[in-house]
Protein backbone atom coordinates (compact mmCIF):
# COMPACT_ATOMS: atom_id res chain seq x y z
CA UNK A 1 0.00 0.00 0.00
CA UNK A 2 0.57 4.10 0.17
CA UNK A 3 1.00 6.57 1.47
CA UNK A 4 -1.31 8.87 -0.04
CA UNK A 5 -0.16 11.79 1.21
CA UNK A 6 3.58 11.68 0.05
CA UNK A 7 3.64 8.16 -1.96
CA UNK A 8 5.20 6.26 0.26
CA UNK A 9 5.34 2.64 0.37
CA UNK A 10 4.31 1.09 3.47
CA UNK A 11 4.62 -2.75 3.48
CA UNK A 12 2.82 -5.79 5.01
CA UNK A 13 4.70 -7.84 7.34
CA UNK A 14 5.14 -10.36 4.49
CA UNK A 15 6.83 -7.95 2.35
CA UNK A 16 9.01 -7.43 4.52
CA UNK A 17 10.46 -10.63 4.93
CA UNK A 18 10.55 -11.00 1.38
CA UNK A 19 12.86 -8.11 1.85
CA UNK A 20 14.55 -9.66 4.18
CA UNK A 21 15.59 -11.98 1.86
CA UNK A 22 16.49 -9.76 -0.78
CA UNK A 23 18.52 -8.32 2.02
CA UNK A 24 20.49 -11.27 2.81
CA UNK A 25 21.26 -12.10 -0.33
CA UNK A 26 23.02 -8.51 -0.58
CA UNK A 27 24.44 -9.00 2.71
CA UNK A 28 26.28 -12.47 1.73
CA UNK A 29 27.29 -11.29 -1.80
CA UNK A 30 28.69 -8.06 0.24
CA UNK A 31 30.50 -10.41 2.30
CA UNK A 32 32.37 -12.47 -0.15
CA UNK A 33 33.52 -9.12 -2.24
CA UNK A 34 34.84 -8.08 1.05
CA UNK A 35 36.80 -11.62 1.62
CA UNK A 36 38.00 -11.43 -2.21
CA UNK A 37 39.50 -7.95 -2.37
CA UNK A 38 42.91 -7.60 -2.45
CA UNK A 39 45.76 -6.01 -4.75
CA UNK A 40 45.93 -7.30 -7.90
CA UNK A 41 42.27 -7.99 -8.31
CA UNK A 42 40.08 -5.98 -11.33
CA UNK A 43 37.06 -4.76 -10.23
CA UNK A 44 35.47 -6.19 -13.32
CA UNK A 45 36.73 -9.75 -11.70
CA UNK A 46 34.59 -8.43 -8.31
CA UNK A 47 31.70 -7.61 -10.67
CA UNK A 48 31.75 -11.33 -11.69
CA UNK A 49 32.00 -12.73 -8.34
CA UNK A 50 28.70 -10.95 -7.12
CA UNK A 51 26.80 -11.49 -10.31
CA UNK A 52 27.44 -15.36 -9.51
CA UNK A 53 27.03 -14.84 -5.85
CA UNK A 54 22.77 -12.78 -6.56
CA UNK A 55 22.05 -15.38 -9.16
CA UNK A 56 23.32 -18.46 -7.61
CA UNK A 57 21.08 -17.40 -4.94
CA UNK A 58 18.16 -17.52 -7.08
CA UNK A 59 18.02 -13.62 -6.79
CA UNK A 60 18.38 -10.64 -9.94
CA UNK A 61 20.93 -8.14 -9.51
CA UNK A 62 19.18 -4.63 -9.64
CA UNK A 63 22.08 -2.77 -11.07
CA UNK A 64 22.23 -4.64 -14.20
CA UNK A 65 20.49 -2.66 -17.06
CA UNK A 66 19.30 -0.12 -14.57
CA UNK A 67 18.70 2.62 -16.44
CA UNK A 68 21.19 1.41 -18.76
CA UNK A 69 23.99 1.04 -16.14
CA UNK A 70 26.52 -2.54 -17.50
CA UNK A 71 27.26 -4.04 -14.54
CA UNK A 72 25.88 -5.53 -11.12
CA UNK A 73 27.63 -3.49 -8.46
CA UNK A 74 29.17 -0.28 -8.52
CA UNK A 75 32.84 -0.48 -7.48
CA UNK A 76 34.40 3.36 -6.71
CA UNK A 77 37.65 3.28 -5.89
CA UNK A 78 39.37 6.18 -4.03
CA UNK A 79 38.49 9.34 -5.23
CA UNK A 80 35.34 7.78 -6.89
CA UNK A 81 32.55 8.65 -4.53
CA UNK A 82 29.78 5.95 -6.09
CA UNK A 83 28.66 4.27 -9.36
CA UNK A 84 31.61 3.53 -9.90
CA UNK A 85 31.67 0.98 -13.45
CA UNK A 86 33.68 -2.22 -12.79
CA UNK A 87 36.24 -3.14 -15.46
CA UNK A 88 40.41 -3.33 -15.78
CA UNK A 89 40.66 -1.37 -13.54
CA UNK A 90 43.46 -3.41 -11.05
CA UNK A 91 43.43 -3.13 -7.04
CA UNK A 92 46.43 -1.63 -5.99
CA UNK A 93 47.85 -2.30 -2.35
CA UNK A 94 46.64 1.21 -0.39
CA UNK A 95 43.33 1.84 -2.30
CA UNK A 96 39.78 1.59 -0.55
CA UNK A 97 36.77 0.75 -2.84
CA UNK A 98 33.32 1.32 -2.39
CA UNK A 99 31.33 -1.75 -3.40
CA UNK A 100 27.67 -1.19 -4.06
CA UNK A 101 25.31 -3.75 -4.49
CA UNK A 102 21.68 -4.53 -5.10
CA UNK A 103 19.31 -7.67 -5.21
CA UNK A 104 15.73 -8.32 -5.91
CA UNK A 105 13.86 -11.66 -4.54
CA UNK A 106 10.12 -12.11 -5.73
CA UNK A 107 9.91 -8.42 -7.13
CA UNK A 108 11.59 -7.15 -3.71
CA UNK A 109 14.88 -4.80 -3.52
CA UNK A 110 17.71 -5.13 -1.20
CA UNK A 111 20.63 -2.41 -1.54
CA UNK A 112 23.94 -2.07 1.01
CA UNK A 113 27.41 -0.74 0.17
CA UNK A 114 30.24 -1.43 2.27
CA UNK A 115 34.16 0.24 1.94
CA UNK A 116 37.04 -2.42 1.67
CA UNK A 117 40.54 -1.02 2.46
CA UNK A 118 43.30 -2.79 -0.41
CA UNK A 119 46.31 -4.18 1.51
CA UNK A 120 47.69 -1.26 3.89
CA UNK A 121 45.71 1.85 4.05
CA UNK A 122 46.79 5.01 5.59
CA UNK A 123 45.35 5.73 8.74
CA UNK A 124 44.00 8.77 8.02
CA UNK A 125 41.89 6.74 5.18
CA UNK A 126 40.81 3.86 7.41
CA UNK A 127 39.63 6.47 9.71
CA UNK A 128 37.41 8.07 7.10
CA UNK A 129 35.98 4.88 6.68
CA UNK A 130 34.83 3.99 9.81
CA UNK A 131 33.38 7.83 10.92
CA UNK A 132 31.47 7.13 7.21
CA UNK A 133 30.32 3.54 8.78
CA UNK A 134 29.30 4.39 12.44
CA UNK A 135 27.95 7.71 11.03
CA UNK A 136 25.38 5.24 8.84
CA UNK A 137 24.50 3.19 11.61
CA UNK A 138 23.69 6.68 14.02
CA UNK A 139 21.56 6.59 11.22
CA UNK A 140 20.20 3.54 11.27
CA UNK A 141 19.48 3.82 14.98
CA UNK A 142 17.23 6.93 13.87
CA UNK A 143 14.84 5.07 11.86
CA UNK A 144 12.02 4.41 14.68
CA UNK A 145 8.52 4.99 14.26
CA UNK A 146 7.27 8.54 15.28
CA UNK A 147 10.69 9.98 14.45
CA UNK A 148 11.22 11.68 10.68
CA UNK A 149 13.11 11.24 7.92
CA UNK A 150 15.22 14.47 8.64
CA UNK A 151 16.03 13.27 12.22
CA UNK A 152 18.28 10.66 10.33
CA UNK A 153 19.83 13.04 8.35
CA UNK A 154 20.45 14.75 11.90
CA UNK A 155 22.03 11.77 13.54
CA UNK A 156 24.37 10.52 10.93
CA UNK A 157 25.53 14.82 10.12
CA UNK A 158 25.87 15.03 13.93
CA UNK A 159 28.20 11.95 14.57
CA UNK A 160 30.33 12.89 11.81
CA UNK A 161 30.80 16.35 13.35
CA UNK A 162 31.80 15.39 16.55
CA UNK A 163 34.58 13.23 15.57
CA UNK A 164 38.03 14.69 15.86
CA UNK A 165 38.72 17.13 12.58
CA UNK A 166 35.23 16.20 11.88
CA UNK A 167 34.29 19.54 10.48
CA UNK A 168 36.70 19.35 8.08
CA UNK A 169 35.13 16.18 6.15
CA UNK A 170 32.91 16.97 3.17
CA UNK A 171 29.55 15.42 3.02
CA UNK A 172 27.83 14.79 -0.04
CA UNK A 173 24.73 16.56 -0.44
CA UNK A 174 23.75 15.88 -4.18
CA UNK A 175 23.42 11.80 -3.77
CA UNK A 176 21.13 10.55 -0.72
CA UNK A 177 19.39 7.52 0.83
CA UNK A 178 15.92 6.37 -0.05
CA UNK A 179 13.24 4.97 -0.11
CA UNK A 180 13.29 1.17 -1.22
CA UNK A 181 10.73 -1.66 -2.06
CA UNK A 182 9.09 -2.59 -5.51
CA UNK A 183 11.62 -0.69 -6.62
CA UNK A 184 14.91 -0.15 -6.00
CA UNK A 185 14.56 3.97 -5.44
CA UNK A 186 11.19 5.36 -4.23
CA UNK A 187 10.01 8.09 -2.18
CA UNK A 188 11.08 9.85 0.48
CA UNK A 189 14.69 10.87 -0.53
CA UNK A 190 16.96 10.59 2.92
CA UNK A 191 19.78 13.52 3.07
CA UNK A 192 22.74 12.32 5.22
CA UNK A 193 22.45 16.19 6.60
CA UNK A 194 20.56 18.02 8.21
CA UNK A 195 18.35 19.52 5.25
CA UNK A 196 15.65 21.55 7.70
CA UNK A 197 12.07 22.19 7.07
CA UNK A 198 9.27 19.24 7.63
CA UNK A 199 10.07 15.80 6.30
CA UNK A 200 7.69 12.97 6.59
CA UNK A 201 7.05 11.01 9.54
CA UNK A 202 8.69 7.08 9.97
CA UNK A 203 5.61 4.86 10.27
CA UNK A 204 6.04 0.62 10.67
CA UNK A 205 6.23 -1.23 7.33
CA UNK A 206 8.52 1.90 5.42
CA UNK A 207 11.72 0.56 4.67
CA UNK A 208 14.83 3.11 3.31
CA UNK A 209 18.57 2.81 2.31
CA UNK A 210 20.38 4.99 4.15
CA UNK A 211 23.52 5.54 2.49
CA UNK A 212 26.10 8.36 3.63
CA UNK A 213 29.05 9.24 1.36
CA UNK A 214 31.74 11.12 2.95
CA UNK A 215 35.01 12.82 1.64
CA UNK A 216 37.71 13.41 2.74
CA UNK A 217 38.25 17.26 1.91
CA UNK A 218 34.89 19.08 0.08
CA UNK A 219 31.58 17.60 -0.37
CA UNK A 220 31.48 18.96 -3.81
CA UNK A 221 31.90 16.22 -6.82
CA UNK A 222 31.65 15.97 -10.61
CA UNK A 223 30.85 13.03 -12.92
CA UNK A 224 32.86 11.54 -15.08
CA UNK A 225 32.34 11.19 -18.85
CA UNK A 226 30.94 8.00 -18.69
CA UNK A 227 28.23 9.57 -17.41
CA UNK A 228 28.13 7.44 -14.59
CA UNK A 229 31.23 7.67 -12.15
CA UNK A 230 30.83 10.49 -9.49
CA UNK A 231 34.22 12.01 -8.08
CA UNK A 232 35.44 14.31 -5.82
CA UNK A 233 36.16 17.74 -7.13
CA UNK A 234 39.29 18.13 -5.24
CA UNK A 235 40.56 14.87 -5.60
CA UNK A 236 40.34 13.42 -1.86
CA UNK A 237 38.97 10.11 -0.84
CA UNK A 238 35.62 9.31 -0.16
CA UNK A 239 33.61 6.66 1.30
CA UNK A 240 30.12 4.95 0.79
CA UNK A 241 28.51 2.67 3.06
CA UNK A 242 24.76 1.49 2.99
CA UNK A 243 22.39 -0.70 4.46
CA UNK A 244 18.60 -0.91 3.77
CA UNK A 245 16.41 -0.94 7.50
CA UNK A 246 12.68 -1.48 8.26
CA UNK A 247 10.61 0.95 10.26
CA UNK A 248 9.11 -1.79 12.84
CA UNK A 249 7.05 -1.48 15.89
CA UNK A 250 9.70 -3.01 17.88
CA UNK A 251 12.67 -0.94 16.06
CA UNK A 252 14.54 -0.78 13.30
CA UNK A 253 15.74 -3.94 11.57
CA UNK A 254 18.75 -3.49 9.27
CA UNK A 255 17.38 -5.82 6.40
CA UNK A 256 21.12 -6.36 4.60
CA UNK A 257 22.67 -6.75 8.00
CA UNK A 258 23.74 -10.88 8.03
CA UNK A 259 22.06 -10.59 12.64
CA UNK A 260 20.05 -7.72 11.16
CA UNK A 261 21.63 -5.38 13.53
CA UNK A 262 21.56 -7.22 16.59
CA UNK A 263 25.47 -6.26 17.19
CA UNK A 264 25.32 -2.60 16.49
CA UNK A 265 22.22 -1.92 18.24
CA UNK A 266 23.15 -3.39 21.26
CA UNK A 267 26.29 -1.83 21.88
CA UNK A 268 24.41 1.48 21.15
CA UNK A 269 21.42 0.30 23.77
CA UNK A 270 18.93 0.52 20.91
CA UNK A 271 15.84 -1.25 21.02
CA UNK A 272 15.28 -3.35 17.52
CA UNK A 273 13.67 -6.75 17.07
CA UNK A 274 16.59 -7.78 15.19
CA UNK A 275 17.95 -10.63 17.71
CA UNK A 276 14.65 -12.17 17.93
CA UNK A 277 14.99 -11.90 13.83
CA UNK A 278 18.42 -12.48 13.11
Amino acid sequence: MFRRKDRIEVKTPEQILLMRAAGLVVGRTLELLRESVRPGITTGQLDAIAEESIRSAGAVPSFLGYHGYPASICASVNDEVVHGIPGDRVLLDGDQVSIDCGAIVSGWHGDAAITVGVGEVSAAHVELSRVTEEALWRGLAAAVSGSTVRDIGIAVESYVRAQPGGDDYGIVEEYVGHGIGTSMHMDPNVPNYDHGGKSPSLVPGMALAIEPMVCAGGRLTRTLEDDWTVVTQDGQRACHWEHTVAITPEGPWVLTALDGGAARFAALGVPSPAADRA
